[in-house]
């Protein structure tokens, strides 16, 4: 068990270390072909670090371990709006910024109810991937014009994304940090997987409850530990809109690119109570953003015990 434990730690640090050296890696590239640092973090930074739960998926999808996939983006979006914003609000108040109302939360809240929509004859497949690429491609051009076209938006994410000031010193240093982002990604999935699933049946729970536990918070722990640091620096201003994005580029981007490669099966637990609850807590989060348009100490207990409960029920 404890050799299962290193190895899922060393393929998370793995996967963690591999997506920043393809961030790093391919942000340089795209800045020294001239194309807009705004662009660069929506498109380039984004996908990179969402890269590792991406390996996972498609990993677990390939080795024919579904439940570990599904459960992974599912748990994970469970944990960025119940646990890493309860957090986060308990820490500091979290302003609300308009955006999150009314583009933020709808997009997340209607990718949730189209995942569930579609995944109720138990299956994502092709026809389903092609309209969450398509959809998350318009998305990201929605918001890169509309943030064009509001500089003080466009600054504040540029800042948020802490983009490199300019390309590095040499294209061979950024060849070299895509080979190194992409080699990391690829054995660090094979890792993570691999001791998850020799985990769960070391413990003899399902796939679904390690995918929905163990990979949804440790895809989820540069989210929690970025969140408290802003916390104490009372830098929260975005926090809420970037959660909400991860969990749109979670379903449009993670589930969409992996039914494309192979169609996912949908486990019948994960269907009538994980989808449930992922839809429960990301409608929750919508009357708490309209009250007083700022998320404190009462909102972060409420999150905070709506995760630990449902951990609970998971794994009882």
């Amino acid at each position: 068990m404890l050799e299962d434990i290193g190895i899922l730690i060393l393929g998370l640090f793995v996967l963690i270390v591999g997506g920043d050296f393809l961030v790093r890696g391919a942000s340089s590239i795209a800045l020294r072909s001239h194309i807009s640092p705004l662009v660069v973090g929506l498109t380039i930074v984004a996908f990179g670090t969402s890269a590792p739960e991406l390996l996972i998926s498609i990993n677990a999808a390939l080795s024919g371990s579904p439940d570990l996939a599904m459960g992974n983006v599912i748990g994970s979006n469970i944990c960025n709006l119940a646990l890493v914003l309860g957090v986060t609000v308990l820490i500091g108040p979290v302003r609300v910024n308009a955006d999150s109302i009314r583009i933020d939360w709808p997009v997340a809240m209607l990718s949730a109810l189209l995942l569930f929509w579609w995944a109720r004859d138990g299956e994502l497949g092709v026809g389903e991937g092609v309209f969450f690429v398509f959809f998350l491609v318009s998305y990201t051009v929605f918001i890169i014009r509309k943030s064009r076209s509001e500089n003080k938006a466009a600054i504040a994410l540029e800042e948020e994304l802490e983009l490199p000031d300019g390309p590095s010193s040499s294209v061979f240093k950024d060849v070299l940090f895509l080979v190194i982002g992409g080699a990391g990604l690829y054995f660090g999935s094979e890792w993570f997987v691999g001791g998850a699933k020799n985990l769960a049946m070391f413990l003899g729970v399902s796939q679904r409850v390690i995918g929905i536990t163990v990979l949804a918070l440790g895809t989820s722990l540069p989210e929690l530990v970025t969140a408290i640091v802003a916390s104490f620096k009372r830098e929260t201003d975005l926090a809420l809109g970037n959660l909400m994005g991860s969990n749109i580029f979670n379903i449009l981007s993670i589930l969409g690119i992996t039914s494309l490669i192979k169609p996912i099966s949908v486990n019948d637990t994960i269907l009538s109570v994980d989808m449930y609850w992922m839809l429960g807590v990301t409608l929750l989060i919508l009357p708490m953003m309209l009250i007083q348009r700022k998320m404190g100490k009462v909102e972060g207990i409420i999150l905070l015990s709506i995760y630990v409960y449902y951990t609970y029920t998971v794994i009882s």
